[in-house]
């Protein structure tokens, strides 16, 4: 019997026995204007979870995670078509019956599934209490256009669910139609060089655009790493800025 008993717990701990392993991922929750919640899963760089009201979105869900342990989606988004913001594999992965997936022009083109395809201004309710609004996401800087030229129609997504918007700017720098954008309550702004923003530039648009509530995303697996601190201290005053792994 004690023999057996040992080979039990050997067992056990060599192969997790009645052990259900879980991959956890770093998330914040804040209230909507509605008083219900919202809760944002950080994965890593461009991928993001948003779970509001028994709905699961996902916006650029791309990597080397353990996907089949998150929740399915409702709703997918895809801002474009670079390999660090469209995975079609990890979109397959995320599905279920009755998933939209909303995709702008050059993901759509690529994409062997149902998709809707979202060019810049325009209006989706693709699920019951959601609304997105496709932003212009495009370089303007010299030298840099031809990352994301604005003849690509490359999108950023205002996401309305509870009364709150959140502004996923997608690959964008400091452009006109991201100035103009109104009326946010929560930005995620990316802040990689020379791809996207500039620390100067993201300040910029936080500075225009006034959201209640700024996640830098988006940076980093470049050379030029970018400066934090020097973010923090550009918005201070400005807005609540709150810091996750994103890189």
């Amino acid at each position: 019997m004690r023999k057996l008993f040992i080979l039990m717990s050997i067992f056990s701990t060599l192969f997790g026995c009645c052990k259900k392993i879980t991959t956890t991922y770093p998330q914040d929750t804040i209230a909507a204007a509605d008083g219900s919640q919202i809760t944002f899963t950080f994965y890593a760089h461009a991928s993001l979870g948003i779970a509001w009201n028994g709905l699961q979105l996902y916006v650029d869900p791309v990597g080397e995670f353990d996907w089949d342990s998150q929740p399915k989606a409702d709703l997918i988004l895809v801002t474009h078509s670079h390999y660090d913001h469209f995975e079609v594999a990890t979109i397959e992965r995320l599905q279920k019956q009755g998933t939209v997936i909303l995709c702008d022009k050059t993901s759509a083109e690529a994409f062997e599934h149902d998709c809707v395809t979202m060019l810049p201004r325009a209006i989706s309710m693709p699920v019951e209490g959601v609304t997105v609004r496709a932003v212009p996401a495009y370089n303007i800087s010299e030298g840099h256009t031809d990352f994301h030229p604005k003849s690509r129609e490359d999108c950023g997504y205002l996401i309305t669910l509870g009364g709150t918007t959140i502004y996923v700017a997608g690959d964008t720098e400091d452009n006109e139609d991201v100035l103009a954008v109104k009326n946010v309550d929560v930005a995620f702004l990316p802040v990689n060089q020379p791809y996207t923003m500039t620390v100067e530039q993201a300040a910029r648009v936080v500075k225009a655009i006034q959201p209640k509530l700024f996640y830098p995303y988006h940076y980093g697996q470049v050379d030029e790493k970018t400066d934090i601190e020097a973010l923090k201290s550009a918005v201070e005053g400005v807005t609540e800025i709150r810091i996750f792994p994103m890189e």
